[in-house]
């Protein structure tokens, strides 16, 4: 387990895709915004480009309908504006700011590390993928940056404890499970094993309500106001 995993005090609040419901996601933009409105976590995609730069940004592909080409076919120079390479990022949040990235493309994992180091970032970062061969393979060089397995129950072919465990074994930190997949007997299920838990897909109220009732430890939203009021209202409670 890497010491990045001591869990927080309260959940960290991902503003997914920079929080896309205030601004143009993945820019740099929304990565601001969502942090002065009251995210203490940024979520966001990664991807390399031809010439090694690891970019953020959803899509595959980029350019007009009519044109659309792959990001990693393209050099960084080609890209359309506004697409954001992590060094930017960095350079406008700091590296402290919780930043979990889904990664896309795999050989964009050594790049990600090497940036993350020059902004002793790698404790704040959070690399997701739904391959468990993936994440033992980062963490064999680097025993620092938080590890996330994301998958859903119904793709969870061995069951929750055995994956639990081998998560466990692997040294990965976390489970991040969409909203509706969280139930108070699967949170105490994985922190036995030691595993954080982590819940995507929280866009309503009631949503975000749910999974800060159950004590996750990370919860992801496009709506960035929603997040911060419904843990307020979490804190006012008896």
């Amino acid at each position: 387990m890497s010491r990045s995993a001591e869990r927080p005090r309260e959940p960290i609040l991902f503003a997914h895709r920079g929080g896309r419901a205030h601004a143009q996601e993945s820019s740099l933009q929304a990565f601001e915004t969502a942090i002065r409105m009251g995210a203490t976590g940024l979520e966001g995609d990664v991807w390399c480009t031809a010439d090694g730069v690891p970019v953020l940004h959803h899509d595959r592909r980029v350019g007009s309908p009519l044109r659309r080409r792959p990001i990693t076919g393209l050099r960084r120079e080609h890209l359309p504006d506004g697409i954001p390479t992590l060094e930017d990022l960095y350079r406008r949040i700091g590296g402290g700011v919780p930043l979990s990235l889904d990664i896309r493309d795999t050989t964009a994992i050594p790049a990600v590390l090497e940036v993350a180091r020059r902004h002793s970032a790698v404790r704040s970062l959070w690399l997701c993928h739904s391959q468990q061969s993936v994440l033992a393979g980062i963490r064999e060089t680097e025993r620092d940056v938080v590890l996330v397995h994301s998958t859903r129950i119904e793709r969870i072919n061995e069951g929750p404890e055995r994956m639990a465990a081998d998560l466990s074994n692997m040294a990965i930190d976390a489970v991040n499970l969409p909203e509706q997949d969280w139930s108070a007997g699967l949170v105490a299920l994985f922190r036995r094993f030691g595993l954080r838990c982590l819940g995507w897909d929280a866009q309503h109220p009631r949503q975000i309500d749910r999974l800060i009732a159950l004590r996750l430890d990370g919860i992801y939203g496009d709506h960035v106001d929603r997040l911060v009021e419904g843990l307020a209202n979490r804190r006012v409670r008896p």
